[in-house]
């Protein structure tokens, strides 16, 4: 065994000739950084586990098949003492009656994924999805390369904010706690003896430039992405907000030739981009993570030509004749012809004082993925029982000893999708409270007890644990507050429900002609996604919403063209 090798990759199966064949492919392309472990029972894999060092298993692959009938009970009991593994179910290619078996264990979560088991050599399908396996595993373990070094408090609020915002943005950091050896170590290092934490250091630019409590702004500054924007330019279209809707648009946008503009105040993908996996999207069988889609998405605008004008938040909108001006947190305005609003929604707060006052110190709003490992240990509760709800307690049981899901209403079934509700049943480690409520917190630097209502008896209990809420969206509409029509939720009125409503909303819709689908009570201004009124809180409707935004800007575009040539 080479000494670089980090875990190892094991296949346990009874079938010689598959054995042997995945054995082969995975020999000739991994052994420098893996260990191959394969038997035909688990005695077998444990000794070879053993020889190579007992290293860690990334991977375990189990077969099901004639001479497995078994393989995926086996696969889940060798998976027990693997912990932290991707667990896979693999077959022969055409073995179309193990697709029952896999797909039900997938959707209870038994399984991370499935692959045809090579059948040449050099088999570049089987290698694409073990690389992906890989990255997962990887992804999941941490650490490796700094491009972004950060010392402070572990559970300071603005720490967590920019764990999970570099985490988000697909930037690789390191957190180093100040009180310990190391994050003292660090701090001589950079000869800080008493510095504003957080110390951020950027490793991957000229100098390495040291930020202490940096604000957004000052990140973005020394990364580079304060490029000036040219105040003469006028855009075709602005896109205010980078979740899916917003993406979705940049997209569709930027590769049909209009000049894109694209704010974001943080991270790309919105409420979407926390989702650890979302295993109903179009087009991935294997599920993917609201990071990844939303990092792709982006890239994808990226490449076509759209400008993202990042740390930079809408603070205003104001219509100069059939031109908008946004203006910017940074105190900067750009023109443009038409505006998509796609700002979505954030999380609801609790409302309860003592609980928000250890906002990121165990008490967390959204997914807060970057903070998953380190609850290990724990009891978790999640509050809420929408779909973003249950992939985050699916995510934080793979850390957590054990996670609670509180929801007000009886049980799931209106509310969570349902291949999320069985593998929530599934597993383990995971446990439903219907008909409850959080009402009461305690702790010094962190949250120490919650306090959990009954609604129904009005029992109160007082346990130990952390909080992860995600009780529903308020949309992010402030900034257009009397400038664009509202619903009485704060939801931005579109298309029919402009001129439909029993009562007029305003502004009232200014103009003969009907407004469009998406258009909102300033014509030539669009909304997509989460922050429009009646919009289905899906990632691919809200990618669809904001593919077909651009249609309806064009048409606008078009009518711009004709008015200024008569």
């Amino acid at each position: 065994m080479s000494g670089g090798q980090r875990a190892a990759l094991v296949v346990l199966t009874r079938d010689d000739a598959i054995r042997e064949r995945m054995a082969r492919e995975l020999h000739r392309r991994y052994d420098r950084d893996y260990a191959v472990v394969v038997g035909a029972d688990a005695e077998e894999v444990h000794t070879g586990l053993a020889e190579a060092g007992n290293l860690p298993v990334a991977v375990l692959f189990g077969v099901l098949g004639e001479a497995d009938p078994d393989g995926l009970d086996r696969l889940r009991e060798l998976h027990v003492g693997c912990q932290g593994s991707l667990a896979v179910a693999a077959y022969r290619w055409g073995a179309f009656e193990t697709a029952g078996a896999v797909f039900e264990g997938i959707t209870l979560g038994q399984l991370d994924r499935h692959v045809a088991a090579p059948e040449q050599e050099g088999d570049e399908e089987f290698h694409l999805q073990v690389s992906e396996m890989l990255e997962e595993w990887t992804n999941r373990q941490g650490g490796g390369f700094e491009a972004v070094r950060i010392i402070g408090d572990r559970w300071s609020e603005r720490a967590q904010h920019l764990r999970d915002t570099f985490t988000r943005n697909k930037i690789p950091i390191g957190f180093h706690d100040v009180d310990s050896a190391a994050g003292r170590a660090m701090l001589a290092d950079l000869a800080l003896e008493s510095p504003r934490l957080p110390v951020v250091v950027l490793r991957f630019r000229p100098g390495r430039p040291v930020l202490q409590n940096p604000s957004d702004l000052d990140i973005a500054n020394a990364f580079g992405l304060l490029t000036p924007l040219d105040p003469e330019l006028t855009w075709d279209v602005v896109v205010v907000g980078a979740g899916p809707a917003g993406l979705g648009a940049a997209v569709y946008a930027a590769s049909e030739g209009l000049s894109t503009l694209v704010l974001e105040p943080e991270a790309v993908g919105g409420q979407a981009g926390t989702s650890s996996m979302i295993r109903n999207y179009a087009g991935f069988p294997n599920g993917i993570s609201g990071n990844n889609l939303a990092f792709h998405a982006y890239q994808q605008a990226w490449q076509f030509g759209a400008t993202f004008h990042f740390m930079r938040s809408a603070t205003g909108l104001t219509t100069e004749g059939e031109l908008h001006r946004v203006a910017l947190s940074d105190g900067n305005t750009v023109l443009t012809r038409s505006v998509v609003v796609a700002t979505g929604a954030s999380w609801r707060r609790l409302g309860v004082p003592e609980l928000e006052e250890l906002t990121g110190r165990g008490v967390f709003y959204g997914a807060a993925i970057a903070e998953a490992p380190a609850m290990r240990g724990r009891h978790v509760f999640v509050v809420g029982g929408g779909n973003s709800a249950g992939q985050a307690a699916v995510y934080l049981s793979r850390y957590a000893d054990r996670v609670t899901v509180l929801i007000r209403r009886a049980d799931l079934s209106e509310t969570m999708s349902d291949y999320l509700i069985r593998e929530l049943d599934a597993l383990p480690t995971i446990d439903v409270r219907g008909r409850t409520q959080v009402v009461g917190g305690s702790g010094g630097d962190f949250l120490e007890k919650v306090v959990v209502r009954h609604l129904d008896t009005g029992e109160e209990t007082v346990e130990d644990g952390v909080l992860f809420v995600l009780i529903g969206s308020e949309p992010r509409t402030g900034w257009v507050a009397g400038t664009l029509a509202q619903d009485r939720w704060g939801f931005l009125l579109t298309g029919h429900d402009l001129i439909d409503a029993e009562d007029p909303p305003a502004p009232a819709w200014p103009l003969d002609r009907a407004p469009a689908m998406l258009e909102t009570s300033t014509p030539g201004v669009f909304a997509a996604g989460d922050v429009r009124g009646g919009s289905v809180k899906r990632v691919a409707s809200a990618v669809g919403e904001g593919a077909l935004v651009v249609t309806l800007v064009h048409a606008h575009l078009a009518d711009l063209r004709a008015h200024a040539t008569t």
